[in-house]
């Protein structure tokens, strides 16, 4: 099945730490869905979210490690993209 990768990896209420690794991503969602989607999987592909089950991934704390998507904005003019 597909992962629903909003769940885990999007986190509007999230507070960046000063020790926390910064990116933005310019991302277009397929059609019919949803933003918040695209940017979590996006956040999720670049950190802990590979589909590919791992002997470390019982070592290391998800929330601790996982990349997070807090923030997405449209991008101005081009209505189909999104900076998340």
């Amino acid at each position: 099945g597909v992962k629903d990768y909003k769940l885990t990896y999007y986190t509007p209420e999230y507070e960046t730490k000063d020790t926390d690794i910064l990116a933005a991503f310019r991302v277009t969602p397929q059609l019919g869905v949803p933003p918040e989607e695209a940017g979590a999987a996006v956040a999720a592909e670049s950190s802990t979210g590979t589909w590919t089950t791992v002997w470390t991934d019982g070592l290391t704390s998800l929330d601790r490690y996982k990349g997070r998507c807090y923030h997405i904005e449209p991008v101005p003019g081009d209505p189909d993209q999104y900076i998340c």
